[in-house]
């Protein structure tokens, strides 16, 4: 058995939720979003809870929109789209090879939707081992905010921001990530970021 096929049996989890990280189990009850941009190929975001899914509705400025109950596959039908996405990916590259590392990561990372992978690339599979440290980063110069905010509305800032707002990078840098994977690009973009609409 390959490496990669060992990793598919032994994979305890279906996804990871795109807000908090938790894992989302296989067979069990999850929640998308009913805006098709945030459920394409591209996209492929999935939530552990109805909160989850409202943690990315700033982000992705939606004018209507609601959470939708889904149940992740089980794992058996997991593994065999798991399989025939190998079998068919090293078919079409098997010729030439030079698609042959990213069909490679794709097995190793696992992340697949109900109807089958839904990312090629392993996005988050670098940062797996670590993934409860960079979770609890503060990736906000907190100095610099509580200036900004104080300067727009005279206004003091809660530390209890700091996590909050952090999440919502993460959310926009995994995002942001998923664009540039997409694209066979190993660099990150500024065309890669969600549009920001400032007030004046």
């Amino acid at each position: 058995m390959s490496t990669a096929s060992e990793g598919l049996e032994s994979r305890t989890y279906w996804k990871r939720c795109s807000s908090c990280k938790k894992d989302i189990g296989f067979s069990t009850v999850y929640w998308v979003c009913s805006v098709s941009t945030c459920t394409r190929k591209r996209t492929g975001m999935a939530f552990c809870s109805v909160a989850c899914w409202e943690m990315h509705l700033p982000m992705m400025r939606h004018r209507e929109a609601y959470a939708v109950e889904e149940r992740s596959p089980k794992k058996d039908a997991w593994l065999r789209q798991q399989r025939e996405e190998q079998r068919s990916t090293s078919s079409s590259t098997g010729s030439t090879g030079t698609a042959q590392p990213a069909a490679s990561a794709s097995s190793s990372s696992g992340a697949a939707s109900a109807g089958g992978v839904r990312r090629r690339v392993p996005v988050s599979a670098p940062a797996s081992a670590r993934d409860d440290e960079i979770d609890r980063d503060i990736l906000i110069v907190v100095s610099k905010l509580k200036k900004y905010i104080r300067a727009r509305s005279g206004m003091n800032t809660s530390e209890s921001v700091m996590p909050v707002l952090s999440d919502h990078v993460r959310a926009i840098c995994d995002a942001a990530i998923r664009t540039a994977a997409e694209d066979g690009r190993k660099t990150v973009l500024d065309r890669d970021l969600p549009a920001v609409r400032r007030e004046s």
